[in-house]
Protein backbone atom coordinates (compact mmCIF):
# COMPACT_ATOMS: atom_id res chain seq x y z
CA UNK A 1 0.00 0.00 0.00
CA UNK A 2 1.03 3.84 -0.69
CA UNK A 3 1.49 5.25 2.73
CA UNK A 4 -1.28 7.79 3.52
CA UNK A 5 -3.64 7.28 1.09
CA UNK A 6 -6.61 8.89 3.72
CA UNK A 7 -8.57 11.44 3.69
CA UNK A 8 -9.16 13.77 6.97
CA UNK A 9 -12.64 14.43 7.45
CA UNK A 10 -13.70 17.50 9.44
CA UNK A 11 -16.63 19.68 10.50
CA UNK A 12 -16.88 23.16 11.11
CA UNK A 13 -18.30 26.17 12.61
CA UNK A 14 -16.68 29.57 13.90
CA UNK A 15 -13.57 27.14 14.40
CA UNK A 16 -10.83 29.70 13.74
CA UNK A 17 -9.01 29.34 17.30
CA UNK A 18 -8.47 25.12 16.43
CA UNK A 19 -8.66 24.59 12.51
CA UNK A 20 -4.94 25.21 11.97
CA UNK A 21 -4.13 22.86 14.68
CA UNK A 22 -5.88 20.37 13.65
CA UNK A 23 -5.33 20.78 10.14
CA UNK A 24 -1.71 20.12 10.11
CA UNK A 25 -2.28 17.29 12.49
CA UNK A 26 -4.08 15.29 10.13
CA UNK A 27 -1.80 16.56 7.51
CA UNK A 28 0.99 13.93 9.11
CA UNK A 29 -0.90 10.68 8.21
CA UNK A 30 -3.37 12.23 5.36
CA UNK A 31 -2.80 13.14 1.81
CA UNK A 32 -6.15 15.10 1.72
CA UNK A 33 -8.51 17.12 4.07
CA UNK A 34 -12.17 17.61 3.68
CA UNK A 35 -13.78 20.73 5.93
CA UNK A 36 -17.03 20.93 5.93
CA UNK A 37 -18.37 23.50 7.22
CA UNK A 38 -21.67 24.76 8.38
CA UNK A 39 -21.76 28.75 7.14
CA UNK A 40 -19.31 30.15 9.47
CA UNK A 41 -19.00 33.56 9.99
CA UNK A 42 -15.58 33.65 11.64
CA UNK A 43 -11.44 33.09 9.24
CA UNK A 44 -12.39 29.06 9.59
CA UNK A 45 -13.18 28.62 5.64
CA UNK A 46 -10.12 31.44 4.68
CA UNK A 47 -7.68 29.77 7.26
CA UNK A 48 -8.76 26.13 5.84
CA UNK A 49 -8.23 26.82 2.28
CA UNK A 50 -4.85 28.48 3.09
CA UNK A 51 -3.58 25.24 4.48
CA UNK A 52 -4.69 23.45 1.22
CA UNK A 53 -7.82 22.00 2.98
CA UNK A 54 -10.95 21.24 0.10
CA UNK A 55 -13.70 23.29 1.81
CA UNK A 56 -17.48 22.40 1.64
CA UNK A 57 -20.30 24.27 3.00
CA UNK A 58 -23.04 22.74 4.02
CA UNK A 59 -25.86 24.18 6.22
CA UNK A 60 -26.14 21.60 9.80
CA UNK A 61 -27.64 18.55 8.92
CA UNK A 62 -27.08 17.62 12.44
CA UNK A 63 -23.99 15.55 13.87
CA UNK A 64 -24.14 12.32 11.78
CA UNK A 65 -25.43 13.55 8.98
CA UNK A 66 -23.13 16.13 8.79
CA UNK A 67 -19.86 13.45 9.25
CA UNK A 68 -21.32 11.52 6.46
CA UNK A 69 -21.86 14.04 3.85
CA UNK A 70 -18.41 14.37 3.47
CA UNK A 71 -17.52 10.54 2.69
CA UNK A 72 -18.64 10.33 -0.85
CA UNK A 73 -16.73 13.48 -1.96
CA UNK A 74 -13.35 11.96 -1.13
CA UNK A 75 -10.75 10.49 -3.14
CA UNK A 76 -9.57 7.83 -0.89
CA UNK A 77 -11.33 4.74 0.65
CA UNK A 78 -10.01 5.38 4.27
CA UNK A 79 -11.38 8.24 5.87
CA UNK A 80 -10.08 9.86 9.16
CA UNK A 81 -12.92 11.69 10.85
CA UNK A 82 -11.80 14.39 13.18
CA UNK A 83 -13.59 16.81 14.89
CA UNK A 84 -12.32 20.46 14.97
CA UNK A 85 -11.08 20.45 18.71
CA UNK A 86 -9.06 17.45 18.82
CA UNK A 87 -5.71 16.30 17.80
CA UNK A 88 -3.90 12.95 16.46
CA UNK A 89 -1.27 12.55 19.44
CA UNK A 90 2.05 11.11 18.59
CA UNK A 91 0.86 7.64 19.07
CA UNK A 92 -1.60 7.97 17.29
CA UNK A 93 0.73 9.37 14.43
CA UNK A 94 3.06 6.05 14.84
CA UNK A 95 -0.01 4.01 14.65
CA UNK A 96 -1.37 5.27 11.82
CA UNK A 97 1.61 5.52 9.76
CA UNK A 98 2.10 1.51 10.49
CA UNK A 99 -1.15 0.12 9.56
CA UNK A 100 -1.35 -1.79 6.12
CA UNK A 101 -4.93 -0.60 5.09
CA UNK A 102 -4.47 -2.29 1.76
CA UNK A 103 -4.39 -5.77 3.11
CA UNK A 104 -6.03 -4.84 6.68
CA UNK A 105 -8.91 -7.46 7.98
CA UNK A 106 -10.30 -4.96 9.82
CA UNK A 107 -12.74 -1.87 8.47
CA UNK A 108 -12.33 0.63 11.14
CA UNK A 109 -10.08 1.49 13.45
CA UNK A 110 -10.70 3.45 17.20
CA UNK A 111 -8.65 5.53 19.22
CA UNK A 112 -8.71 6.57 23.38
CA UNK A 113 -9.13 10.07 23.79
CA UNK A 114 -7.92 12.22 26.29
CA UNK A 115 -10.28 15.22 26.93
CA UNK A 116 -9.06 18.34 28.52
CA UNK A 117 -10.86 20.90 30.25
CA UNK A 118 -8.15 23.21 30.49
CA UNK A 119 -5.23 22.47 30.87
CA UNK A 120 -6.29 19.43 33.18
CA UNK A 121 -6.49 15.94 31.87
CA UNK A 122 -10.13 14.48 32.78
CA UNK A 123 -8.97 10.89 34.06
CA UNK A 124 -12.63 9.64 34.75
CA UNK A 125 -13.44 9.95 31.11
CA UNK A 126 -10.50 7.93 29.67
CA UNK A 127 -10.04 6.15 27.31
CA UNK A 128 -13.58 7.32 25.90
CA UNK A 129 -12.81 5.33 22.97
CA UNK A 130 -14.26 6.52 19.78
CA UNK A 131 -14.20 4.85 15.88
CA UNK A 132 -12.36 7.34 13.46
CA UNK A 133 -10.80 5.90 11.07
CA UNK A 134 -12.87 3.99 8.71
CA UNK A 135 -13.44 1.96 5.09
CA UNK A 136 -15.80 3.96 3.62
CA UNK A 137 -16.93 1.25 1.34
CA UNK A 138 -17.37 -0.74 4.14
CA UNK A 139 -19.14 1.69 6.81
CA UNK A 140 -20.02 4.83 7.78
CA UNK A 141 -21.52 7.14 10.03
CA UNK A 142 -25.16 6.92 10.73
CA UNK A 143 -27.57 9.49 10.01
CA UNK A 144 -29.20 9.23 13.39
CA UNK A 145 -29.72 12.61 15.51
CA UNK A 146 -27.65 12.89 18.81
CA UNK A 147 -24.06 12.38 18.93
CA UNK A 148 -22.54 10.87 15.92
CA UNK A 149 -21.51 6.73 15.64
CA UNK A 150 -19.78 4.77 12.88
CA UNK A 151 -21.84 1.91 12.33
CA UNK A 152 -19.14 -1.01 12.13
CA UNK A 153 -18.74 -4.10 13.56
CA UNK A 154 -15.31 -4.82 12.66
CA UNK A 155 -13.12 -3.03 14.61
CA UNK A 156 -9.80 -2.81 15.65
CA UNK A 157 -9.10 -0.73 18.87
CA UNK A 158 -5.73 0.72 18.61
CA UNK A 159 -3.03 1.31 21.50
CA UNK A 160 -3.24 5.01 20.21
CA UNK A 161 -4.84 8.43 21.40
CA UNK A 162 -6.72 11.63 20.17
CA UNK A 163 -6.47 14.52 22.29
CA UNK A 164 -9.84 16.28 22.85
CA UNK A 165 -9.39 19.84 24.16
CA UNK A 166 -13.23 20.02 24.54
CA UNK A 167 -13.28 23.38 27.20
CA UNK A 168 -11.31 26.43 27.70
CA UNK A 169 -12.53 25.96 31.35
CA UNK A 170 -15.66 25.07 33.22
CA UNK A 171 -17.64 27.82 32.53
CA UNK A 172 -17.40 26.43 28.68
CA UNK A 173 -18.43 23.53 30.03
CA UNK A 174 -21.55 24.37 32.26
CA UNK A 175 -22.54 26.44 29.03
CA UNK A 176 -22.07 23.94 26.28
CA UNK A 177 -23.85 21.49 28.68
CA UNK A 178 -27.12 23.45 28.31
CA UNK A 179 -27.21 22.97 24.55
CA UNK A 180 -26.62 19.02 24.95
CA UNK A 181 -29.59 19.35 27.45
CA UNK A 182 -31.77 20.44 24.83
CA UNK A 183 -31.11 18.81 22.37
CA UNK A 184 -30.96 15.79 24.34
CA UNK A 185 -34.19 16.14 25.76
CA UNK A 186 -35.32 16.99 22.47
CA UNK A 187 -34.44 14.35 20.36
CA UNK A 188 -35.77 11.87 22.95
CA UNK A 189 -39.03 13.26 22.61
CA UNK A 190 -38.96 13.79 19.11
CA UNK A 191 -38.47 9.63 19.45
CA UNK A 192 -41.36 9.24 21.28
CA UNK A 193 -39.43 8.35 24.61
CA UNK A 194 -41.40 9.03 27.78
CA UNK A 195 -39.75 10.41 30.97
CA UNK A 196 -41.61 9.63 34.33
CA UNK A 197 -41.51 11.74 37.28
CA UNK A 198 -38.85 9.86 39.25
CA UNK A 199 -36.62 9.55 36.17
CA UNK A 200 -34.43 13.16 37.04
CA UNK A 201 -33.51 11.98 40.42
CA UNK A 202 -32.75 8.56 39.34
CA UNK A 203 -30.69 9.82 36.26
CA UNK A 204 -29.32 12.27 38.23
CA UNK A 205 -28.20 10.80 40.86
CA UNK A 206 -27.07 7.71 38.75
CA UNK A 207 -24.61 10.28 36.75
CA UNK A 208 -23.33 11.24 40.06
CA UNK A 209 -22.71 7.60 41.41
CA UNK A 210 -21.32 6.20 38.16
CA UNK A 211 -18.44 9.01 37.47
CA UNK A 212 -17.68 9.42 41.69
CA UNK A 213 -17.90 5.53 42.48
CA UNK A 214 -17.81 3.69 39.51
CA UNK A 215 -15.28 5.46 37.39
CA UNK A 216 -13.24 6.73 40.63
CA UNK A 217 -13.85 10.38 40.43
CA UNK A 218 -13.70 10.65 43.84
CA UNK A 219 -9.85 10.14 43.41
CA UNK A 220 -9.40 12.44 40.75
CA UNK A 221 -9.31 15.48 42.94
CA UNK A 222 -11.27 18.63 42.31
CA UNK A 223 -11.48 18.11 38.23
CA UNK A 224 -12.91 14.73 38.90
CA UNK A 225 -15.68 16.16 41.48
CA UNK A 226 -16.40 19.08 38.88
CA UNK A 227 -16.62 16.91 36.21
CA UNK A 228 -19.41 14.62 38.16
CA UNK A 229 -21.63 17.25 39.54
CA UNK A 230 -21.94 18.97 36.16
CA UNK A 231 -22.69 15.40 34.84
CA UNK A 232 -25.15 14.69 37.39
CA UNK A 233 -26.91 17.61 37.12
CA UNK A 234 -27.36 17.68 33.09
CA UNK A 235 -28.78 14.11 33.32
CA UNK A 236 -31.39 15.05 36.01
CA UNK A 237 -32.28 18.57 34.01
CA UNK A 238 -32.49 16.23 30.63
CA UNK A 239 -35.00 14.26 32.25
CA UNK A 240 -36.89 17.53 33.52
CA UNK A 241 -36.77 18.95 30.53
CA UNK A 242 -38.47 15.47 28.87
CA UNK A 243 -41.06 16.18 31.57
CA UNK A 244 -41.93 19.93 30.96
CA UNK A 245 -42.20 18.65 27.28
CA UNK A 246 -44.63 16.09 27.06
CA UNK A 247 -46.67 18.25 29.73
CA UNK A 248 -46.91 20.91 26.94
CA UNK A 249 -48.19 18.59 24.40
Amino acid sequence: MEKFKITANIITLNEEKNIEKVIKSVQEVCDEVLVIDSLSTDKTCEIADSLGAKVLKQAYLGDGPQKAFGAPLAKNEWILSIDADERLDVNAIEAIKNLDLANTPYDAFSFARKTYVGKAFIKLWYPDRVTRLYKRTACGFTTAGGHAKIDANNVKALEADMLHYSYSDYGEMIKTSHKFITRGARIAHEEGKKASSFDPFLHGVGALFKALILKGGVFHGVNGWNVAVISAFSSYMKYALMLEMQENE
